[in-house]
């Protein structure tokens, strides 16, 4: 008999000896993680890494970091969390003082005395604020960081709760204000009322004072779709409700309507992103989509009056075309004008169209940054309250953060920018280069990295190489606090890598790493490790891998399809098992990424990138952290328990931590962020050898 429990495998996926780790909360699967976690401490958790915890703590705690905000009517509001505050204010100010060097903020709520006086964990998940009067706002409110939330109504007068209000038990779910008095309600709360992915199935009228248990359903959807959503929009002339029916991750059906539910299907393909203001809609097709004789490209931009749209014109102006390499990221409404971004080979370009009743005027935003990270978005929450300012936050590997206040009505040139904050140096980045580079993958196709450390090297530098290659999301270059302090100051390298599955170079290059095409975003990363060694960067014994969530899947493939690469891996929050990944809390809305493992076909490719069932012994490992977190009901605890166990039970160097809160997100409060990172950080410059002080 063999030594080794092969289980489960390839070959026979579903004989699972682990299946009793699924158990999130069960007796005898948190007995393990704590003695797994313990472990994992023991071994990496000594004097550095209290070292490190409490550099990064004093960094996520500094009183000078950049304080985001958004305005609701006069109020700018900002949620704030330090070392006296761990889980945080919610609070505001005016834009005239935030300008300020040290503005006032006026408290509106202390997130740790409420979870102090109630006993609970909670952790802030935002607000929603009535629109029209601003005197209650609805909070959502999460217990340990899972994605269900409790909404309960608070007075923005007396700063109380409102005992008799819009208070929700836990559920996933939103809502959104109709009048001071009525809220459409989208949850998963209640029988019935959830879909198999854990969504809302249904759209509700809650009116004041009603139990939204029995509040009138005006709009629902079948439990094998994703969910259903509603909002009011408060561009249009008179009274207009959007429903959207998510039939999965990339498709979906829009509807306008009434109180009453909808009433118009939106004759719109599946796969397209929109937005609309007032009568004025912008499309973005995912596929090429034909219609009046005219074929617009996949990710294209186009626009049209939606009331003509309705009445069944079809003639759409055209405002943003794709080109190799150049692809649309964002656009959204700011006082009836279309600002779009997008990425001309990696490097962020801006526009504002106006439209009109002949054409669209089109406006460069060339004094925005161009090179970096740079993200726009409107200063005001509710689009029908927008006066065109707008927020840019401009950064890169090694400059700060900057925010920057600019008024989009502003005579062109656009100029009329203010700074408003920056961020501080929170490492030193004096000795420290960004350059970028393409590695050739095995379909011969180009994958763009970025890789910030010294200038000059002996060709065994410690790297830390990331990537996450999924859902269209594309990875730009960040200031990232954390790796610039445990990582780059002491002197090694950081690499991000683009790889297929993101959205950086749009549909194609999503689709070229989605379903069958996982595998091959998987061997862009392992080109990526490899070019970084044909370039005398450093050695594949001192790469040390991180990614997160769908960059998890990414992970434990390096480790079971390219093991010789790397030295070491740290996977977190991730998918593992791809068998029974649908039957796994949200997992079933992800089908559209990955595929279904019931039907034969999909099985075909998804084994091939189940790191769960393909680990085997034998092989040449390298050590490997994985870590997730209890109150995760996105991306279930057990993938990552699971192939811990079963990697431990094959005799290789496993290692595995679970906290007890945070969510999918790597804590609750700043110094519980810090000790994850710094855990993760400690226990890969161990691994590849690098005992940097």
């Amino acid at each position: 008999m063999s030594e080794f429990d092969f289980r489960p495998t390839v070959n026979a996926p579903d004989d699972d000896p682990h299946l009793w780790l699924e158990d999130v909360g069960g007796e005898r699967a948190l007995a393990w993680t704590a003695g797994q976690s313990a472990k994992t401490l023991k071994h990496f958790g000594g004097a550095q890494f209290e070292r490190d915890r409490a550099a990064l703590t004093a960094i996520f705690d500094r009183p000078d970091r950049l304080p985001l905000v958004t305005r609701r009517g006069q109020y700018l509001y900002n949620f704030w969390q330090d070392a006296g505050n761990p889980r945080g204010l919610w609070r505001r100010t005016t834009l005239a003082v935030y300008m300020k060097a040290d503005p006032r903020w006026e408290l509106l709520l202390d997130l740790d005395a409420l979870a102090a006086s109630d006993g609970e964990d909670w952790i802030w998940s935002g607000a929603s604020i009535e629109p029209e009067r601003r005197e209650r706002a609805v909070l959502r409110l999460s217990r340990g960081g899972s994605d269900a939330v409790v909404h309960r109504e608070f007075d923005l007068s007396s700063l109380s709760f409102v005992a008799d209000g819009f208070n929700l038990p836990e559920a996933k779910g939103d809502i959104d204000w109709l009048d001071p008095n009525t809220l459409l309600l989208s949850s998963a709360l209640g029988d019935g009322m959830a879909t198999r992915c854990g969504y809302a199935r249904t759209v509700r009228l809650w009116k004041r004072g009603a139990d939204p248990l029995t509040a009138p359903v005006i709009f629902e959807t079948g439990s094998e779709t994703l969910g259903v959503s509603g909002h009011l929009d408060r561009t249009a002339e008179s009274e207009r409700l959007w429903f959207v029916e998510q039939l999965a991750w990339l498709e979906k059906i829009v509807r306008i309507g009434d109180r009453s539910g909808p009433k118009i299907e939106i004759d719109l393909p599946q796969g397209a992103r929109w937005d609309n203001f007032g009568d004025w809609l912008a499309i973005k097709p995912r596929k090429a989509w034909t219609v009046a004789g005219t074929t617009y490209c996949a990710d294209a931009l186009i626009g049209i009056s939606l009331a003509s749209f309705l009445a069944g014109e079809r003639r759409f102006s055209t405002l943003f075309e794709p080109a190799e390499r150049r692809c649309l990221q964002s656009f959204f409404w700011n006082e009836g004008k279309l600002i779009i971004g997008y990425l001309a080979n990696l490097a962020p370009r801006f526009e504002v169209f106006t439209p009109g009743p002949q054409e669209w005027t089109r406006r460069a935003l060339d004094t925005l940054p161009a090179q970096g990270a740079v993200h726009l978005w409107s200063l005001d929450a509710e689009d029908h309250e927008t006066n065109g300012e707008v927020l840019v936050c401009a950064q890169d590997p090694i400059t700060p953060p900057q925010l920057f206040l600019f008024d989009l009505n502003s005579a062109p040139p656009l100029s009329a920018s203010v700074i408003l904050k920056r961020s501080p140096e929170t490492f030193d980045a004096s000795e420290l280069v960004v350059t970028r580079h393409e590695a050739v993958s095995v379909d011969h196709e180009m994958i763009p990295y970025t890789q910030v450390g010294p200038a000059n090297g002996n060709g065994d530098a410690p790297v830390h190489l990331s990537a996450y290659g999924g859902f269209g999301i594309s990875l730009l270059p960040y200031y990232y606090s954390s790796l610039g302090k445990l990582w780059l100051e002491r002197g090694g390298t950081c690499v991000v890598a683009n790889i297929r599955g993101g959205g950086e170079f749009g549909t194609r290059w999503h689709d070229a790493g989605r379903r069958e095409g996982k595998r091959l975003a998987h061997n862009d990363f392992a080109a990526v490790a490899a070019d970084l060694v044909r370039r005398g960067i450093t050695l594949p014994r001192r790469i040390a891998a991180e990614g997160g969530s769908n960059g998890g899947l990414l992970i434990a493939n390096m480790l079971t399809r390219y093991p010789e690469h790397f030295g070491a891996l740290f996977c977190t929050v991730p998918l593992v098992d791809m068998r029974r990944y649908t039957k796994l809390l949200a997992g079933a809305s992800w089908i559209d990424e990955y595929g279904d493992p019931d039907k034969a076909d999909d099985w075909a490719f998804l084994r091939e990138i189940s790191a769960y069932h393909a680990a085997s012994p034998g092989q040449p490992y390298p050590p490997i952290l994985l870590a997730t977190m209890r109150r995760d009901d996105r991306v279930h605890p057990g993938h990552a328990r699971k192939m811990a166990a079963k990697l431990q039970a094959l005799g290789y160097p496993a290692y595995f931590y679970e906290p007890s809160a945070g969510g999918h997100s790597y804590a609750k409060d700043n110094r519980e962020q810090a000790a994850f990172i710094s855990l993760g950080t400690n226990f890969l410059r161990s691994a590849i050898g690098w005992h940097a002080c």
